[in-house]
């Protein structure tokens, strides 16, 4: 009955301990900038005109004659402009996709190794200094986090695709998704980067065409999908570049045998005492 309680208690603290060794890392939603070229046409026509007269008229008269005079003038104006311009302009656009990070935080919780926090959101008008994490972190961006999982695209391509099945008389219309993104772990304290790579994601919705059938391709699923791979593909590589599990399993089978031999030794000195 002691051995069995006292298996018992070794295993409450071994599994207190492992989660209390489970680093808390916040993963934030991707950062992206973009290059975006926009046509722009400007036509401005204005016209002003205007007129004024102006009349006078004198009259005399005495006992022996008579006189009249008059005059009047008129003056007209009038200015017109026309200004055309056509061209296009060019400016950086930065900011967070809200996606394609659950399926990242997930696969990090089915592995066991990781425990996740809520990272805050970018909202700040000025966006040159989205990719400062330093001074994210320094902002309290990430309460709570031990380190922070910083993502960033660094390509996302759709493709949508088309051909002949051939022999078979149908067609086919791909729409494909690729996105890759690098990653970097860092510490919300020391500010040492843990781990870095880069990971992909990709998905795909095939449609079958035959005679004049139409078929809309499904950009949910190829979402999902993108999505899906790209969480499996970062926690793997995660883990390959930091898993505190290893160094905690030695640890942990140190801390089992103190405690079991502590609780033994206690045990019997009750059944001395009987």
């Amino acid at each position: 009955m002691l051995k069995r309680t006292a298996g018992l208690l070794a295993g409450m603290l071994l599994a207190a301990a492992a989660q209390a060794a489970e680093p808390k890392i916040a993963v934030t939603d991707l950062t992206y900038e973009e290059k975006v070229s926009q046509y722009f046409r400007v036509v401005a026509a204005t016209s002003k005109s205007s007129v004024k007269a102006t009349e006078s008229h004198r009259e005399r008269e005495s006992d022996y004659s008579s006189s009249a005079s008059g005059r009047s003038s008129i003056n007209a104006k009038n200015e017109s402009s026309y200004f055309a311009a056509e061209g296009t302009y060019t400016y950086i656009d930065r900011g967070e996709l809200r996606k394609f990070t659950a399926d990242i935080k997930g696969e990090m919780l089915k592995s066991g190794v990781y425990r996740v926090t809520q990272a805050k959101p970018y909202t700040a008008k000025n966006t040159e200094k989205i990719y400062d994490v330093i001074d994210r972190i320094k902002k309290g961006m990430y309460p709570n986090a031990d380190y922070v999982l910083f993502g960033s695209v660094s390509n996302l391509e759709w493709r949508n695709e088309g051909g002949m099945v051939q022999g078979a008389g149908k067609a086919t219309h791909i729409l494909s998704l690729e996105l890759v993104a690098d990653f970097s772990l860092i510490n919300t304290k020391t500010y040492e980067v843990k781990a870095a790579f880069s990971a992909m994601g990709e998905g795909q919705d095939v449609k079958i065409l035959s005679g004049s059938n139409v078929a809309v391709p499904n950009r949910s699923k190829v979402i999902m999908e993108v999505s899906k791979t790209l969480g499996e593909d970062v926690a793997r590589q995660l883990q390959e570049q930091f898993d505190p599990s290893v160094k905690r399993s030695s640890s942990s089978r140190r801390s089992s045998q103190s405690s079991t031999e502590v609780i033994e030794q206690k045990s019997e000195e009750v059944m001395i005492l009987k």
